[in-house]
Order: C-alpha cells, then structure tokens, then sequence
C-alpha cells in the first residue's frame, strides 16, 4: 500500500523519496521499514543536504587516529600514548520544546559518543543561541536549556569548562543548544562500533526503553519547527545518575575479551545504532524487538525500534564470552539482554516473538540519497555587504556612556551568573576556569594541558557565511593560542535552516568553503561534527551558525596566559596592527552597530596569512614566558579588550592615544577587525616580544600602560574602573531578570 502524505510528513520524508525507497526494495516498504528508512534517511543520520559537502573537509593530520564519520566521535593523537576524543552536537529543536530535558539529554548523548570511543570523558562545554532576553520566552528557554546542561553535567561529575551565549532576534523563534564533549583516552585503548564476526552477539545494556523520543530524528531534526506543533513526545527524558553508572560499567567492560564493539543508543534509538553497527561489520544482522527490556505495555516493533529512550548502549561481544560480561554488569546493576546476532549476509532481519516483521538490505537503509546545491548569492546580501560604513551616524551618547552600555551588553558582559550553576572544577584538572579565552585543564600524571574553546559569529556569519566562517575557525583557535596552547584540531556544529531554499543552499555552501579555507591555512583537521538543518520558524531561518569547536595542546600546563592585566606598569602591546584604534570598516556585523543602531551590515574581512602569523607569535610569546597576560580582541573591539583585562585582573589601564585622533571615535573603540591580540608585558620583555613579532613580520604597537583604578583612552576618555566592572558583572543578570528594569 503506498503511503499516504500523511505518514511521509509524520517521518520527514518526500514524495520523491519515498518512490526511491520503491524502486530501490522493487516493492512498497512495511510500516516498521518506513519507519527505519525515515529515521536512517533522515537530517540528523542520513546528512542528505550535507555529506557531499562534508567531504571537502580537512580531514587528514599525521595526529589523526580515527577520521570524521568513521565511528562516534574523531580521535586525535597526542603522543605518549594519549588521545582525545571529541565532538560536538546539537539538540535545537528538543530544547525548543522542552527546554530542561532537551538540553540535559543533549548533554547526555554527546558523552556517550565519546565513552563509546573508549574515552573518559573528562570535558564539557556548550555554545547557546537565543533571541534577546527582553522575551518573556526567550528567559525560559535561557533558565531551562542551563537547569538542564547544570544537572546533567553536575550530577555525572564532569566539567563544564567553557562555550558561549549569544542572542539575536532570529534565534527567538528556534535557540540553538549545541553540546561539546571531550575524552581521553589512555594506553590505545580505543573501542570501535563494529562486531568482529558473524555470531558475535548483539546487546542492549542501560535503561529500559519507551515511548519518549520516537522520530526525535527525523522529526524534530529533519523538518523546520512550528511553535504550535504538539512535538513532546519526540523529547527523551535523561537520568545522569544511571549515565554515570553506564560509563564506569562500559569502560570496565572493554578490558574484557569477549567485548569487541561499543556503540550509542542516540538518535533514532536502537535502529540507527544496530544497523550502522552492522554496516561498519560488514555484516548482516538478525535483531528481536521482544527481547528488548521495555518500561511501557503494549510497545509495537515500530516503537521500540524508533524510540530514544536515553542511556542505553549496544555492545557486540563474541559468542560464547558474554559470561564475565553479564556478571560485570550485573556487578553495576545495570540490566543487560542479548537482542540479536552478527550473521553472514547483508540485511537486517527483525523478529518479534519469533516472527519475521522485516528483512532489508543494511545498504538500502544507509545509503541515504545526496543533494548538490548550484544556489548563487542573493541580491539581498550583495546589498547588505555593500553597505557604506561612512554613513552611519556618530552616537548621541558620550563614549564613555557608550562603553558602559557595550560592557553590559548581554553579548559581552560577564557569563558568571551561568557557569557558576556549572561545577567546572570536579576531576580537579582545571586551570582555567570559564570565563576566559578558552580554558585549559591538565592531564595528570604528566606536565601536559589541553586547551578548548567554542566559537562562532552568527551575525558575520550572515553577513559573509564564507569569511564569517573562516573568522570563526580563526577566533576559536586564538582563543587557544593567547592561551600558550597550539591548534591541533577542530569540531563543527553546522546550524542552519531550511536546506530546500536557495538562501540556505548558498549559505551551506559558503560555509563548508570558509572553514576548508581556515583549517587549511591553520593546517588542522576537522575530525568530527553534527548538522542541524530546518532552524526556522514562520518560514523565517536563523543566522547561519557553524560552531567550531576547538582544541589545542599545551606541551607545559604551567607556562599558561590568563586574560586579566597583572601588574602595575606593565606595557600594554597590541599584536596585528601598527595602531592602537580600528579603521572603519571594523564596523561591519560588529556589535556596536546592532546594538547601538539597530543595523546588520557590511563586509566582514579577514587576513588568514596574518592571522596564523600573529597567533604563531603570541603562543611563543607565552611559551617563553615574556606574557603577563593575553587577550582576544573580538566582540565588542579595543576599547572591550582592554576593559575585560582590566576588570579581571582588577586593575586599571591607560592607552596612549585617543581614538578621536584621524579616526571616528566609535569605530576605534568598538571596530571589530581581526588578527589582533592584546598582550601586557613587563618592560623588560618588550624588545624580545617585538623581535618575536618582526621574524614573522607581525605589525606590533605599544599601546598604553597597566595602572590605576580608571580606564583611560588619550586625554579626554576615561571611565572609573568600577563603573566599568559593574556595568559587566552585572550587565548579564540585569539583562536576563524578568524582574522589570529600572
């Protein structure tokens, strides 16, 4: 019986796709096989949109281990015998829908990608998107998504050491929560999620399964979300207590003979995570659906193969030594079933109660149809980019009201009143906390860190998705290196909307190209990520946002940079650029001119050769020792910078020149071009920092000097620095409060 539209919109799937599904079975697919062609088919597993651009990646690095979209997450080497594990992921539309439980099982399924690589997972960071708190909504999501990513970190006992909150209109409709994990793994022993040979056994370890989450893929994932949709029950429900248990259990589990495959019960439940475990085995699969422990009465097939019920994990282990394994995890009170069978062949075969409800070929399900995009730049955008800078108007305001006003911005002002709900400092490796650049944690039982960040520019994203992009690779890996710490690879969380339109096609596309072109230049691997498409609401789509998640290593934790000035008198050095103040065009997309003029505009710009040289510069400025303290110039531009080193570092700062003189003051203080950082040195380390700076004929100005309890710019700017360091402690809170503001 062919499907009704009905049932192809219920799965996420056309039309056109569906008489594929046809002409590839030679017949009409069953009910369950519907439901397992629109899961493995879908946006979230199938990449439809995105795969043939993904493979124009930068994927090769002689660290790495384990390439993109090989197994659950990459694996990066770094020696001695260590690598790290990451990835990062997005739950948008879950959360959207159930702010706690979707950002709080985002956290949860991004940790068992990892532990599924043999990994402790020793990380977590979180970059959010919402539209401006002024909404009564847009606060609820806020407090939910960060209720959720709290408990769940908090109560498994892993850090949450980092990430970024932005707000936008065009998020309000559809926030963005995208979750990075990090794990390290120890002595190569690293797990794969493939079964070795047919008659290794197929298990099902963790919770019991219900009807929570069934099409979380190809529903909430693969089509754009309407607020009046009824989608909570494609929302899991996450318990942190039991994924703890799990991790502890599975990793013990891998030192045991008999188990050789570890795979994550994630997005479309068991059917994504058995099947591709047959894929990667090379093998056929016989699967029965009545063995599966369930929580619920009367589950169909169809349900307990599409739900998503969280915590739970498939081992393949080798017939005949599931023994130990039972009694390991019998150990953990943790149940754990045999529910089917590696075989010779090349289908899937599901029984329940000894019957036969389907037999498919593993490649028909996995092969997932391509779409290529020939979409060319709107004349929508032309017009933005073109836009004249000279012609917006100086501000009414004084600059030292309007420096104020950017501190307590809630883009720019101080995250603390989030990460504090974050227990950053359990498994005592941080050593530096949030708050700063990026944050850095050591590797105990040897002198070595590591350094992580996440990044991204929605709005120069949309403005330029291909230098926005390339600027978001670029400021990820800075924010590493004014660490001391040097880039070695990169994760990405590709947000979109609606791949179907041209705008999103041309967006997706300028995308992938920006960030080849950074990582090329950087000479650093993509070796994981996630895609996230239909983020639109009312037709309306979100910025385009490519999170890059970034990781550095440090080969000496302790010769490490923080952002705060730390001494009285200490130079202040501008790494990138001969002048202490920007030019005009650092306008373009910057802060300052959507919160103070409304405007998004211009043409976003960045050097990619001067880039890699000013970091290069700065990390062995650090390595030697010459650094007091680094910062990234960024959002918010110079005048930002130097009031966010100072108000950390709780002493004040004096900048030689005013930035009225040959510039508009506004566009110096707050321009936001990049390739530059921000140093302060003691005097007597200058001239080795200027000649670090010439062999890579990297521009350098000394700008100013650390001291006093003001912030000061030429002779007639200055701001008390407590005026300063309330408006950005403050700023987020005020912000945030659904307590009216005075």
């Amino acid at each position: 019986m062919t499907a009704s539209q009905e049932t192809l919109d219920e799965i996420a799937l056309s039309r056109a796709e569906y008489e594929a599904i046809v002409d590839r079975l030679g017949r009409e697919p069953g009910p369950l096989e519907l439901g397992l062609f629109g899961a493995l088919w879908s946006e979230h597993c199938g990449y439809k949109h995105t795969k043939a651009l993904l493979r124009t990646l930068p994927s090769s690095s002689e660290r790495m281990l384990v390439a993109p979209g090989a197994e659950n997450a990459g694996v990066i080497d770094l020696g001695d015998g260590l690598a790290i594990a990451m990835k990062i992921e997005s739950h948008n539309h879950p959360s959207a829908v159930e702010p706690f439980e979707g950002a709080a099982t985002g956290v949860g399924g991004i940790i068992r990608d990892i532990f599924a690589m043999g990994a402790r997972p020793i990380a977590l960071l979180n970059s959010l998107r919402f539209g401006q708190p002024t909404d009564a909504r847009t606060r609820y999501l806020l407090n939910g998504v960060i209720g959720g990513i709290s408990s769940y970190g908090n109560c498994i006992g892993i850090p949450d050491v980092g990430g970024e909150i932005f707000f936008s209109d065009t998020y309000k409709g559809n926030p963005l929560v995208n979750a990075m994990c990090v794990g390290l793994i120890e002595n190569g022993k690293m797990a794969s999620a493939s079964a070795k040979e047919p008659g290794d056994l197929l298990l099902l370890v963790g919770a019991d399964t219900g009807r929570d989450g069934i099409h979380g893929a190809s529903g909430l994932a693969s089509r754009t979300f309407e607020e009046h949709a009824e989608l909570r029950s494609a929302v899991q429900v996450g318990n942190p207590f039991l994924e703890k248990v799990l991790i502890e259990a599975c990793l013990e589990a891998l030192d045991l003979p008999g188990v050789v495959g570890l795979q994550d019960c994630g997005a479309a439940g068991i059917t994504s995570a058995a099947i591709e475990m047959a894929e990667r085995s090379g093998m056929g699969l016989q699967l029965h659906v009545d063995r599966v422990p369930r929580r619920e009465e009367g589950m169909t097939p169809y349900e307990v193969m599409l739900s998503e019920s969280q915590e739970r994990m498939l081992l393949a282990v080798t017939h005949g030594k599931e023994g130990p394994v039972f009694a390991l995890f019998e150990k953990w009170d943790l149940d754990a079933t045999v529910i089917g069978e590696f075989e010779n062949g090349r289908d899937v075969r599901i029984f329940d109660n000894g019957s036969a409800v389907s037999s498919t070929p593993i490649v028909t399900l996995t092969d997932a149809p391509e779409y290529r995009f020939t979409a060319t730049k709107p004349d929508w955008l032309k017009t933005l980019q073109n836009a004249d800078m000279t012609a917006t108007p100086m501000p009414e305001a004084t600059p030292e009201d309007v420096l104020l006003k950017m501190l307590a911005a809630p883009n720019i002002a101080s995250k603390f009143p989030v990460y504090r709900q974050y227990d950053y400092h359990v498994q005592t490796n941080t050593v530096i906390e949030p708050g700063g650049d990026a944050a850095v944690l050591r590797l105990k039982g040897t002198k070595r860190g590591i350094a992580l960040s996440t990044d991204c520019n929605g709005r120069i994203c949309y403005l330029d998705p291909n230098v926005g992009t390339a600027i978001a690779v670029a400021e990820a890996c800075r924010n590493l290196s004014v660490t001391g710490a040097e880039p070695i690879a990169l994760t990405d969380g590709l947000n979109f909307g609606n791949p179907e339109t041209p705008d999103v096609q041309f967006q997706l596309t300028e995308v992938i190209a920006g960030m080849t072109r950074a990582a090329n230049a950087f000479g650093i691997p993509i070796v994981s990520g996630n895609a996230s498409l239909y983020n639109e609401t009312a037709g309306t789509s979100i910025y385009p946002t490519p999170i890059i998640g970034a990781l550095g290593v440090l080969d000496d934790v302790e010769k490490h940079s923080t952002i705060g000035f730390k001494s009285e008198g200490d130079v202040i050095v501008l790494l990138g650029s001969d002048s202490a103040w920007d030019t005009i065009d650092g306008l373009a997309g910057s802060e300052y001119l959507e919160l103070v003029h409304g405007r998004v505009e211009g043409q976003p710009v960045l050097d990619l050769d001067l880039e890699v040289r000013v970091q290069a510069v700065c990390r062995d400025a650090v390595r030697a020792g010459l650094v007091a303290s680094a910062h990234d110039l960024s959002e918010g531009g110079m005048a930002v910078a130097i009031a966010e080193s100072a108000i950390t570092g709780g002493i004040g700062a004096s900048i030689s020149e005013s930035p009225g003189d040959g510039n508009r003051w506004d566009a110096a203080m707050f321009g936001e071009s990049q390739s530059r950082i921000l140093l302060s040195v003691s005097s007597e380390n200058l001239v080795e920092i200027e000649t670090l700076a010439a062999a890579q004929d990297v521009p350098t100005a000394v700008i100013g000097a650390v001291g006093g309890d003001s912030l000061s710019f030429g002779d007639s700017i200055s701001v008390p620095l407590n005026d300063a360091s309330d408006a950005w402690k403050n700023g987020f809170s005020a912000a945030t409060s659904d307590q009216p503001q005075k």
